[in-house]
Formats: C-alpha cells, sequence, structure tokens
C-alpha cells in the first residue's frame, strides 16, 4: 500500500483570491492502516491580518504568529514530506488551493501539490457513503463514535488525527485486520472500537441471509473503491479454500 498522509490547514480567512494565507498545517502518516508516530506540523506567519471569523475558528492571532516561520521557509521541508504520498483532505479544494496559492507566490518552478502527490477528498467520499446526510467532520466523528469532545477549537494537527480515525472508519476499518502487536508507547494501541465490540462478541454461528450477503458484496465493493481497487476480503472470498488457508496460516 501506498504511503498515506492526512492533512489539515488553518487560514486567515477563506478565499486565497483574497490574499488569504496559511497560519497551519498538519500532517500525519499513515502506514499500514495505522496512524504512526510521524507529523510534520507547523504554524506559519501570514504577512497580514487574519479574519475575526478565522480567529474565532482557530484562536491563533497575528501577533501569537508573529515570530513563525514564513511559508517560504518550510515549504522545501513540506514537499519532501508529502512527495510521493497519497494525501486524505477533508474538502480537498480548499486546503489544495491554499497550499496552490503559497507555492504560486514563491515561484513558479514549484508547480502545484498535484505534482509532488495524489490526493484523496474524504468529504466527496462520506457524501458518496451517506447520501443526503451532513458530512462535517464533527458529524463524522459522532456517527463512528470518534471522541472529539477536546476539540473546542480548530487545529491542523488536532483535525488531521481525527480525520485519520475517520478515514479508517470510512474505509471499513481495516486496522483492525493487523497482524501487528501493539507495544508498550504504541500510538495505536487502543483497539478500534468496531474490534472491541467483535470481541465480545461469542457463541453460535448463524448463516448470513442472501440480502444480507448481497450488502456485504456491496459494502466490499465500495471498500475496494476507496482503497484504490484493492480490497483483502474480496480476494480471500474469491480464492481457493486451499489458498485460503495456507495464506491465513
Amino acid at each position: 500500500m501506498s504511503r498515506q498522509l492526512v492533512l489539515d490547514t488553518e487560514t486567515t480567512g477563506l478565499a486565497p483570491e483574497e490574499g488569504h494565507r496559511l497560519v497551519e498545517i498538519g500532517c500525519i502518516e499513515i502506514r499500514n492502516r495505522r496512524v504512526s508516530e510521524q507529523r510534520f506540523h507547523c504554524y506559519l506567519n501570514p504577512e497580514r491580518d487574519l479574519d475575526l471569523g478565522a480567529m474565532e475558528v482557530h484562536g491563533l492571532t497575528r501577533e501569537k504568529l508573529r515570530e513563525c516561520p514564513r511559508f517560504q521557509d518550510v515549504a522545501l521541508e513540506f514537499i519532501e514530506f508529502i512527495r510521493g504520498a497519497e494525501i486524505i483532505i477533508h474538502n480537498a479544494p480548499f486546503d489544495v488551493g491554499f497550499i496552490n496559492h503559497e507555492l504560486r507566490r514563491i515561484g513558479a518552478a514549484w508547480g502545484q501539490l498535484e505534482d509532488y502527490c495524489t490526493v484523496l477528498d474524504t468529504l466527496k467520499l462520506a457524501r458518496e457513503l451517506h447520501p443526503g446526510q451532513r458530512n462535517s467532520l464533527d458529524a463524522l466523528c459522532k456517527r463512528y463514535e470518534i471522541d472529539n469532545a477536546h476539540r473546542t477549537l480548530h487545529g491542523a494537527l488536532l483535525d488531521a488525527e481525527l480525520l485519520a480515525e475517520v478515514y479508517l472508519a470510512l474505509t471499513g476499518g481495516q486496522a483492525a485486520l493487523s497482524l501487528h502487536t501493539p507495544q508498550v508507547g504504541d500510538a495505536a494501541t487502543a483497539p478500534p472500537l468496531a474490534a472491541t465490540h467483535a470481541a465480545t462478541r461469542r457463541g453460535q454461528v448463524i448463516a448470513p441471509t442472501p440480502d444480507e450477503l448481497a450488502k456485504h458484496a456491496e459494502r466490499l465493493t465500495r471498500l475496494a473503491t476507496a482503497s484504490g481497487g484493492r480490497c483483502l476480503w474480496q480476494e480471500l472470498e474469491s480464492a481457493p479454500s486451499e489458498s485460503v488457508t495456507h495464506q491465513t496460516q
């Protein structure tokens, strides 16, 4: 599986074409469907005032950011961190628009974000999975029972961490299938909620109904689409029984 990064930003306002700038970038890594300890995080001096509405969202001010680096000071480090990865963003056009605006400011030779990585928009994915429902990050946290009570203000790194959990839930929570044994201090020590619930269910095996099998197949198809065309469950179910036994030993 390709390297995946979950990214979020905070800004001085809503429109880069009106001169608004980035004030924070938060980016965390997912490897083998587990959040790793790799991070890219920085606050940025936007060299301009912030809209009142933006300050109420993230709590940052021009004064707080005055001594922070400018985007051009961290651009190379940021590009090297994201190079070759799949970037997961909620409402990607917003964040990508701001990043590309910053890259244009420091020179045409820098190109745009899409020159360095691919982008997956979880808002688009959520709308496909939950049409007609609210699909904000807060709404998805509530739907998938992800604790965001500590989110009194927006923050790029905090929101990226929440989005990582949302993304794993949206795409099937396959972290529960990992053979990795958590160690002390492992960022993924706590088992996913779905795995915790599954561990408490023991007893009689009940065969699925035809309707349940159809819904299961539909779910696996959506999962394969979301994960780039491959779903391990589909491969195991379509493989001969001897092959399956060999893979699971």
